[in-house]
């Protein structure tokens, strides 16, 4: 019964992550970026000077939490999996080219994320609780004005909250500490959910305060890690680079334990797993954007576009720079493997494996954190004020279940739930282009030094 199910979920996976859906958020992330002007690059210092240096607005600002502590819980939950084990996944399957490729997703998704925390801003509402709420529910209903879809996004975003959000991270976490640390997966599920009750119970300001705290870290030691690999290998970087742009248009010869790669199949490697890692244009981190403090919502969205540009484009390319200096990419491994492999080569002796897995275990702890307050507000916006503390303590049940549970069925149809919330998302997207396009022109002018001066 059990093996049925998982076929009929990996049918849906297959269908709901196919083309159409790929084709989907790269060219809402195009059109955009052409309606923006390519505001992603041309902003991208302003973006990041807001992002990196002046962290805050003044505290008579409405919202929940400073825009670098959204900022870090949209990270929280975006950088994960995807960055150790989703890198490693499309170099092993599209060859070094898929890097190129995860690139092209990651620019234009910038531009996604930027319009995704425009019109969060610009329609959030105060809840009952004080507190800011939200995210693509809010602007599908009262926006595009289609109650329907905000529904669907809620649900889909609350199912995947409960899954890819929580018990398969859990389930990531407990197997990294037992493979790498020998701790029985009991032992860490406990530990890791007294440890997310501590913060989750708290509400944003906690999730904010943890993830500003924890997130800056976590990503300073494991590209500091990787740093150290690429210094150590300085003579394969540009041999890797020119592997990455060699191959991101041309087939792929079989090596080693690499089976080779036809073009089509690097191109949608990159493509998934880029959009798998920043998760621009599936309506996730947006939910954070809204509880920032700023009066403007093209202030918060420079900084919320950052998330894509330091996933992506920093975290993903040192991953694979990493597997591809290291010449790990031959050998045939695959997913967290293959990463831990590449630093294992790269760092010698039990550093890299130990830099991998905790890097695992850390990043998986922080998505937690994130989704669960995305779970949070989905459920809100479905049931009211009233959801929100039996959510909280469910979730965190549910943290050490999953930490000792078998999870193919929930990993498979959390995944469904995942891409499935991308589809009203980009609806929306693409109906409010207009209001994201008028609330850059009225930002960028306001900026602009009056005449005369």
């Amino acid at each position: 019964m059990q093996a049925t199910l998982l076929e009929v979920l990996n049918t849906a996976s297959s269908w709901v992550w196919g083309a159409p859906l790929l084709i989907l958020l790269v060219g809402t992330g195009i059109y955009l970026t052409i309606l923006l002007r390519g505001l992603q690059l041309t902003a991208l210092g302003h973006a990041l000077y807001l992002a990196l240096v002046v962290r805050r607005e003044p505290d008579d600002q409405p919202g929940d939490i400073s825009h670098f502590q959204a900022l870090m819980t949209a990270l929280a939950a975006t950088v994960g999996t995807g960055n150790i084990a989703g890198v490693a996944t499309a170099i092993a399957a599209g060859g070094p080219g898929a890097m190129f490729w995860m690139w092209v997703t990651g620019i234009f998704g910038m531009a996604t994320k930027y319009a995704e925390a425009v019109l969060a801003v610009r329609f959030r509402q105060v809840a009952a609780d004080g507190t800011m709420s939200g995210g693509p529910m809010y602007y599908l209903r009262d926006g595009l004005r289609q109650p329907w879809l905000a529904t669907l996004f809620a649900a889909f975003a609350a199912i995947a909250a409960f899954g890819i959000g929580n018990m398969v991270q859990s389930n990531s976490v407990a197997h990294a500490a037992e493979e790498t640390f020998d701790i029985p997966r009991w032992i860490t599920g406990l530990v890791l959910a007294g440890g997310s009750a501590l913060v989750i119970l708290g509400g944003i300001r906690s999730i904010g305060r943890a993830a500003s705290a924890f997130v800056p870290l976590m990503i300073v030691l494991y590209v500091g890690g990787a740093a150290a690999v690429l210094v150590a290998t300085a003579d394969q970087i540009l041999p890797s680079l020119g592997l990455i742009f060699q191959h991101a248009f041309t087939p792929t010869a079989a090596t080693g334990g690499f089976l080779g790669s036809a073009v089509m199949l690097t191109v949608r490697m990159g493509v998934a797993r880029g959009v798998f890692s920043n998760e621009s244009g599936l309506g996730s981190a947006p939910i954070a954007a809204a509880a920032a403090q700023t009066r403007h919502p093209v202030a918060q969205a420079m900084v919320s576009m950052t998330q894509t540009f330091i996933d992506t484009l920093i975290v993903c390319t040192f991953t694979g720079l990493v597997i591809l200096n290291t010449g790990a990419w031959q050998s045939g491994e695959t997913g967290a493997a293959l990463t831990t492999l590449a630093f294992r080569d790269g760092l010698g002796g039990n550093a890299g494996p130990v830099l991998v897995a905790t890097g695992l275990i850390f990043f998986a702890y922080t998505t937690l954190l994130g989704w669960s307050y995305y779970g949070e507000k989905s459920l809100q916006f479905l049931f009211g004020d009233r959801a929100v503390t039996p959510y909280r303590a469910v979730f965190c049940v549910l943290i050490a279940v999953g930490a000792v549970a078998e999870l193919d069925v929930v990993w498979t149809f959390s995944d469904v739930m995942n891409g499935l919330m991308a589809f009203p998302n980009l609806i929306g997207l693409l109906g409010l282009s207009g209001i994201v396009a008028s609330e850059t022109r009225s930002y960028l002018e306001a900026k602009q030094p009056k005449r005369g001066q």
